[in-house]
């Protein structure tokens, strides 16, 4: 039998997640069943779950891959940068509407909770280094310990994130992006 080399196994996977991506964000976690996202992967359950432990390691693989990507701008450019980019391509991330379910997920089943906080630790821990460095250089206000300007800036990336998926109108969210920026800014 004729090995298959690396770069076909990574263009494999890489098709798998596109497939899978899609198939979550049209039917929602729940709804992605195998036989769906072999469907919108144009794959076998065998070739899926070659690459993939099962339905929850495929989607954590996604869950990582945008936690690594967001990661990226948010050192570089800060969360905000995050949710302007969420605001102006949310076809890019139409998939995270997926985190409604997650939600209830998470508060029932323990071990999906521990995967999914160590993948969002990434974006965390990202965020966390930009906000300690732009308190260091005075651009952030210092009045607030740095964890709970985290913290706030998560909720408001999960709100923007929920109305998104709700479909509620978007018109005006720049503004109200400019208003979080400003709030975590120093005035001094």
């Amino acid at each position: 039998m004729p090995k298959v080399s690396d770069d076909r196994l990574a263009a494999r996977r890489r098709e798998i997640l596109d497939g899978a991506r899609h198939c979550f964000a049209e039917y929602g976690y729940d709804g992605a069943t195998v036989k769906r996202i072999e469907e919108s992967t144009g794959l076998s359950r065998g070739a899926i779950f070659h690459h993939f432990r099962d339905k929850e390691a495929l989607f954590l693989a996604l869950a990582h891959e945008d936690a690594e990507r967001m990661a990226d701008v948010a050192a570089e450019q800060g969360l905000v940068q995050v949710m302007r980019d969420v605001l102006a391509r949310p076809q890019d991330f139409d998939w995270l509407g997926t985190r409604l379910e997650i939600a209830r997920k998470l508060r029932t089943d323990s071990s999906f909770r521990s995967a999914w906080l160590a993948h969002s630790a990434d974006l965390e821990s990202a965020t966390l280094s930009r906000l300690e460095r732009g308190r260091e250089a005075g651009r952030l206000r210092d009045d607030v310990p740095t964890e709970v300007l985290v913290k706030y800036l998560d909720l408001v990336l999960d709100g923007l994130i929920t109305r998104l998926a709700s479909g509620q109108p978007t018109a005006d969210l720049n503004a109200v992006l400019d208003l979080v920026e400003e709030s975590v800014r120093s005035h001094a």
